[in-house]
């Protein structure tokens, strides 16, 4: 009898460690599968067609192989839930992928009072593209500068902006297109 309910309890047991693993990979799929739309559908809006549609043979076999495991089993819903689970989790780690990865440029707009001209000689010492001219304000004159610079350099430009004029009005823009200026020519190297 004693070696009975051992039986039963180990087969139990697995049952549950292979639900819960399912649970697992349900979930896991989600998260990789989402990180990679998410990708995927930044280097479509980048122009990288060719590195996007080799993503997306690699996004659409992990949803199958997700999908797959779900439907299988329509009647779980700790199923449907790691799937839902692993989806927003994933909306959540693609975001931070698109984050670390912080491809392009960004163009930021400077507003500032007249007094602070100096400004754009510095951003031009650490080495971002500066465009500047005089302007009229609601309370006088200002300064207005455009600055190009890479993505990945965007915090430290706004803690320059910060730290030299913390009053600046700031507006910042993604570019899609370039042409002319001496940024053209470090873009396509």
């Amino acid at each position: 009898m004693r070696d009975k309910q051992s039986k039963d309890k180990r087969v139990l047991y697995t049952g549950e460690g292979k639900a819960v693993e399912q649970l697992l990979i349900i979930f896991t799929i989600n998260i990789v599968y989402v990180s990679f739309f998410t990708i995927r559908m930044i280097m479509v809006m980048k122009g990288q067609k060719l590195l996007a549609s080799l993503i997306s043979t690699i996004e659409v076999f992990i949803y199958l192989m997700g999908l797959s495991l779900v439907l299988d089993s329509l009647d779980n819903p700790f199923n449907l839930a790691a799937y839902c689970i692993g989806w927003g989790t994933g909306v959540y780690m693609g975001s931070k992928i698109e984050e670390l990865l912080a491809l392009g440029y960004v163009t930021v707009q400077i507003v500032l009072d007249s007094e602070h001209n100096d400004i754009s000689r510095v951003l031009r010492e650490k080495g971002y593209g500066v465009t500047s001219w005089e302007a009229n304000g609601k309370d006088g004159q200002r300064v207005v500068m455009n600055v190009l610079a890479k993505r990945r350099n965007e915090k430290k430009l706004y803690d320059t902006i910060k730290e030299l004029a913390p009053k600046a009005f700031v507006i910042s823009y993604e570019p899609k297109f370039f042409h002319g200026g001496f940024w053209t020519k470090r873009i396509t190297k």
